[in-house]
This record gives structure tokens, C-alpha cells and sequence, in this order.
């Protein structure tokens, strides 16, 4: 089944009849109709300590991110700062991209490529840490970091600095979350500061990264050494607008970031033809133009850079923009893992850009940022209308991505790239402490909040994943929802609710659209007893009065299917992958084998084994999830008869 039939089909539940997924007529086709509004306000997120994660990966990956950070050396974390102010430096370098050095370029950036710029994401993901479980570690050491980082704040280190936008937005995101996370009362004050410094030195509206951005630097002479003259400072407004809610009351909060974040929206060349439903995206830097899209949501409720200016400033065409760039990258530009960007370039549609990156190169993903970026746009997505091909479009790239990265090293190395070449391996970076380095450990904090959502009427499970979830009632009793369950190698998942007191609410459980490819429905019991429950782009309702004890059980079919490379199955029908309800197979071979549909669709899982064998013409074809490769060669994609 191809991924525009994933995206569009109906499904079944418990007999209920289909109903099309998508709150929006026509989605990519027609795009947002002009004006739409969205139905209801937008759900309300849990807090990072309302979830707990049980063991597994996803937690595994969140406790060996924060260890890396908490055993950081802090001087060699201040040390580009002192060395760019002209301050004494004690402590060793990083090494990689983090430290000033003279650089030397390479392909993948170099020594000295990006100094001090991962910095404010390893403060917020400290911050997001402390949200979540208090960790006393943590919170002091930010209270040290941030000691130490207000003495050298200075002008100075964005004076002639190759990324003046791209260090500064992720300041403020540190800062804005060592503020409300971490309740560290003089982060804002540090913020403000630290835009005192860097803001003279950021261009007076949003630029293009490349071209525009070049020629406005070398005019102002803001990069006099000229080795990069590329920026980013079409992402500041998520950060930017975050800032303005979160300091609406503090003293030089609100209006300065509100107007700030409004200066750096790239509409004339990014969001508006976007909202026309035009793609631009074919040429563009794939990570940081799909992070841009979450700015449009948060002008609209103060939610990241075009869904960031829709939810604060209620702008429909910033919505339009976002929802339609959403789905030219699912349909036009992933891969079946629902990674995208190969070389971290978006590709012309219809052209099989795709296929041929197969053999022309192994960066296919660029993950941890790519994930991140995919996340947040797809969470702000969620929220407002409330579809549930968002948590489809979520799931698949947390389960085929970034959960299977190799993990963050104290020493630097990080994971990067996803492979999805002919003859892949999964490796390091090149250098040490790049910009995935930043990325990972805030997606690691960040799946506390995927997971689950709110509204007046009750909870929306978006992801199925071991944890558990505490709240209080509408009526103030005191609620937790525990999730167990083989998901998603296995199709069941088990809920129990415990309760201070029966309570009436709402539960809403998202029934991905895969699952009503393969004949089959998905089924809900509550209490062993079957139930049929009403399904609203996504969702399956359960409204009852919950008492303590009361059991739900999911069953979702997870049919097997090809997905053709470039998602239509128009240029290379005979180039697919094998996908089982959210995950991709991955044939484990260092040579294509010769192999039918047939024998790929009737892959059997071995027993005890993540892993499924398929009866291949060339001999048995062992195929596993991302997540299980470690040191072995596989095949993302392969060739059918």
C-alpha cells in the first residue's frame, strides 16, 4: 500500500464505518480552504512530570542523554564564550564543532565549525530533565552553568561570528527553559542580556539561508572572514514567540520577543506560497525549513516557526502554510521511515530524487534534528485540529528514526545521519559534538509530552508506548492511566485506569490509519467486553464514568505492505519497503537478494525474535525494525519481481 493511500484511506473500528481522516478538505490536493477556522481550541499538552516513562528505549535514551550532559566540564562548556569576550579560559577544549579554533573546513563542518552552539540546548534539555523527574543534578547544575554564563555575556561573541541567528535561537529556548522548567528565576533576566548582545547583529528581517542571507552579511560586513556566510534566522520566531508568552509579565518580556518573532517570519518566499499550496520546498536546507514550519502555529496560541505564528496570532495562512508543508513533505519527500531531506536537501517531487539518493549517498536523514523538528511540527499540528494522521506521521518517524540512534557519547560522537543506501551501516558523525549533539537530548526529554494530550472532556492517547500518566479530574479526582503492552512488534496494548474516585471523562484513543489496510479492524474492549466506539478523524471515543481498576484493551491489526520509493509508485514501482503496521523492515544483507512481492509480504516473524524471515529466491531474507540494528549491514529499500 503506498503512503498517499496510508494518508487518505478510512478505517474501522469495532464495526463503526470508515470515516476520512483529516479535519481539512482536499489536504495537499486543494490545500486549507481560505479563512477555515479550526474547530476547537487547541488540546492542552501534560507537563514533562505528569509522565512517566516505564524502562524501555525511549526512557534508556533519556537517561544516557542527561548522563552525558550532567558529566559535562563546565569551563570547557563556557570556554568559546570567555575565549570571544577576551576573557581568561580556563579548562580544556570539547573539541568538534563547539570550540573556537581557527577552522579548517571539511564536508562535514570542522573544528571550530559552530562554536559554542549547542549550549543553549543542553541547558534546555536540563531543564526539560528537571521538569520531568526534579532531578536535583540537574537543576544544580544549571544554576552553576547559568552563574558562570552571565559574566561573559558579550557582544563581543557575535562580532564577525559565522551563525550569529542559529546560536542565538537556541539561547533563547535554553533560557526561556531554564526559566519555567528548571524554576531558575534569573534565566530571563540572562535572556534579555543576551539579545541585548546579539540582536545588533542579526539582519532586519527574515533571509533566505543562503543567497539573501550572504549578500546582507557581506554588505554589512557581519562576516568579514567570509568562510560561511550562510544563517538561520527564518527559525527564530518559534523561540522568539515562546519567549513573549512565557515573559508576558516579566520586565522586558512580552512586546520585545512578540515583535521580534513577527520580524523574522519568512512569509513573501516561504509561508505564503506555502499557503497557496505552492511548493517551495525542492532546494531548501531540509532540517531547518521544516523547523521554520513550526513558527506559523505559535501566531495563533502562543504554541514552533510558522505553527508558532498561527497559534499565538490566530494567522490562517500561517496554519494553511504549515498543514500543506506538511504534507508535501510526506507525500513528496520521505522516505518509507518517514525520514526526509537526503544530503539534508528537499528534492523535486516526480523526479526520483529518492531512488537515486539510494546510491549517490548515506545521509539520508538527518535524525535527531530532522526528528525534532518533525515532532514539534507535528504536535502543534495535532493540537489544533485534532487528526490523528499527525500522531501517524509522529509515530512513524519516532519508530523507523531517532529511537534507534546510536547513543550520545561523552566524548562527542554523536549519531547524525540515518542510512538508507544500498549497503547501510548505522555510524558516528564525523566530528565531535555536532548539531544533532543539541538536538537528541531535548527529543529524548520531549517524549514525555508526545504521548498525551487534553481537552475539557478528557485525554487523547496520540502514541502507544509503556508509561504512566497522572492527573487530576474535571470533578478533582485524582487519576493515572498505565500503559503496557508489545506495541508496536505486537498489535496489543493495555490500559488501567486507577482513580481516587469515579469520574466521567472522555478517552480517546488514536486508530492509526495503517491499521484498516489489511481487511481487518481494530478492536477495544473495556473490561473484557467489547464495545464500539465512535471514530472521529483518528480517534476512537470512550466517554464513561471510570472507576479504579477499569481495564482497556487495544488490538490493532498490523498489516504487512510495500511502500514504493517515491511514495506514488509512479517512477519506481519495483523499489519498495516492507512496512508492518508503523515499522519498517529492514532486510539484513549486504547484497540484494532476488525477491518477489509475494515473498516479502509473506515475511513470518521467527520465534522470540524481533526479527522475520522471508523465503527469498536467493535464500532466506532476515528482516528487522531501526531500532534492533546495531553493527550490521541492511537494505532499506529493495527490488521486486
Amino acid at each position: 500500500m503506498l503512503r498517499r493511500a496510508f494518508l487518505q484511506d478510512g478505517l474501522k473500528v469495532a464495526g463503526v464505518a470508515s470515516v476520512r481522516l483529516g479535519g481539512w478538505p482536499g489536504a495537499l490536493a486543494e490545500g486549507v480552504a481560505e479563512g477555515e477556522p479550526a474547530a476547537l481550541k487547541p488540546l492542552a499538552e501534560f507537563g514533562y512530570g505528569d509522565v512517566e516513562l516505564a524502562p524501555g528505549r525511549m526512557k534508556t535514551q533519556f537517561d544516557e542523554t542527561r548522563a552525558v550532559l550532567l558529566g559535562m566540564d563546565e569551563d570547557a562548556l563556557l570556554r568559546p564564550w570567555r575565549l570571544r569576550a577576551g576573557l581568561p579560559a580556563p579548562g580544556g577544549p570539547m573539541g568538534g564543532w563547539y570550540d573556537e579554533v581557527p577552522l579548517v573546513k571539511t564536508p562535514s563542518g570542522g573544528e571550530g565549525f559552530a562554536p559554542g552552539h549547542a549550549f543553549g540546548q543542553w541547558i534546555s534539555a536540563l531543564a526539560r530533565g528537571v521538569a520531568v523527574d526534579g532531578d536535583p543534578a540537574s537543576k544544580a547544575k544549571l544554576r552553576r552553568i547559568l552563574d558562570l554564563y552571565g559574566p561573559v555575556i558579550s557582544g563581543k561573541f557575535y562580532d564577525n561570528f559565522r551563525f550569529p541567528a542559529y546560536n542565538y535561537d537556541k539561547m533563547v529556548i535554553g533560557l526561556i527553559d531554564a526559566h519555567q522548567f528548571a524554576g531558575l528565576p534569573n534565566a530571563f533576566d540572562l535572556l534579555n542580556r543576551t539579545t541585548d548582545a546579539a540582536e545588533p547583529h542579526l539582519p532586519p528581517t527574515a533571509l533566505d539561508r543562503d543567497a539573501p542571507q550572504i549578500a546582507w552579511r557581506r554588505a554589512t560586513g557581519q562576516n568579514a572572514s567570509n568562510d560561511y556566510g550562510w544563517d538561520e534566522s527564518y527559525t527564530l520566531p518559534e523561540n522568539l514567540y515562546l519567549a513573549a508568552q512565557r515573559g508576558a509579565s516579566l520586565p522586558g518580556g512580552g512586546a520585545r520577543y512578540r515583535a521580534m518573532a513577527a520580524r523574522f517570519l519568512l512569509d513573501k518566499s516561504y509561508f505564503d506560497p506555502l499557503a497557496e499550496n505552492r511548493n517551495v520546498l525542492p532546494g531548501h536546507h531540509a532540517y531547518s525549513f521544516c523547523n521554520a514550519l513550526s513558527s506559523a502555529m505559535q501566531a495563533y496560541n502562543a504554541l514552533s516557526s510558522a505553527m508558532q505564528a498561527y497559534m499565538v496570532g490566530g494567522s490562517e495562512k500561517h496554519l494553511r502554510a504549515a498543514m500543506n508543508a506538511h504534507e508535501m513533505i510526506v507525500l513528496t519527500q520521505s522516505y518509507a521511515t518517514g525520514g526526509w531531506g537526503p544530503d539534508e536537501s528537499f528534492r523535486e517531487p516526480e523526479t526520483g530524487a529518492l531512488d537515486a539518493s539510494l546510491t549517490k549517498t548515506r545521509h539520508s536523514f538527518e535524525t535527531p534534528c530532522g526528528s525534532y523538528a518533525h515532532f514539534k511540527l507535528t504536535r502543534y499540528l495535532l493540537r489544533v485540529t485534532r487528526d490523528g494522521r499527525y500522531g501517524d506521521s509522529m509515530e512513524r518517524v519516532l519508530y523507523n528514526t531517532v529511537l534507534g540512534a546510536k547513543p550520545l557519547q561523552k566524548d562527542g560522537r554523536a549519531f547524525y545521519y540515518s542510512d538508507y543506501s544500498n549497503s547501510a551501516t548505522k555510524f558516528y558523525f564525523d566530528d565531535k559534538w555536532p548539531c544533532c549533539s543539541g538536538t537528541l537530548p531535548q527529543v529524548a526529554a520531549d517524549y514525555h509530552i508526545l504521548g498525551y494530550f487534553r481537552d475539557d472532556d478528557g485525554v487523547w492517547v496520540n502514541l502507544y508506548v509503556p508509561s504512566t500518566l497522572k492527573w487530576t479530574g474535571a470533578h478533582g479526582a485524582r487519576l493515572s492511566l498505565t500503559q503496557s503492552g508489545g506495541y508496536p512488534l505486537e498489535g496489543n496494548v493495555a490500559l488501567v485506569v486507577t482513580a481516587s474516585k469515579a469520574e466521567e471523562f472522555a478517552l480517546r484513543l488514536r486508530i492509526p490509519a495503517w491499521a484498516g489496510l489489511g481487511g481487518q479492524a481494530a478492536e477495544i474492549k473495556v473490561n473484557g467486553l467489547p464495545v464500539n466506539a465512535p471514530v472521529d478523524k483518528g480517534f476512537a471515543l470512550l466517554r464513561r464514568r471510570w472507576k479504579d481498576g477499569d481495564r482497556v484493551q487495544l488490538t490493532l491489526p498490523l498489516p504487512m505492505r510495500l511502500e514504493a520509493i517515491d511514495g506514488a509508485g509512479t517512477k519506481n514501482p519495483d523499489t519498495v519497503a516492507l512496512v508492518r503496521g508503523p515499522l519498517v523492515l529492514f532486510a539484513l544483507t549486504e547484497d540484494a537478494p532476488k525477491v518477489s512481492r509475494a515473498q516479502l509480504l509473506a515475511a513470518t516473524p521467527m520465534k522470540g525474535q524481533p526479527v522475520w524471515m522471508a523465503d527469498a529466491s536467493s535464500g532466506p531474507l532476515l528482516m528487522t525494525p531501526f531500532t534492533e540494528i546495531h553493527e550490521e549491514r541492511y537494505m532499506t529499500y529493495l527490488t521486486v519481481s
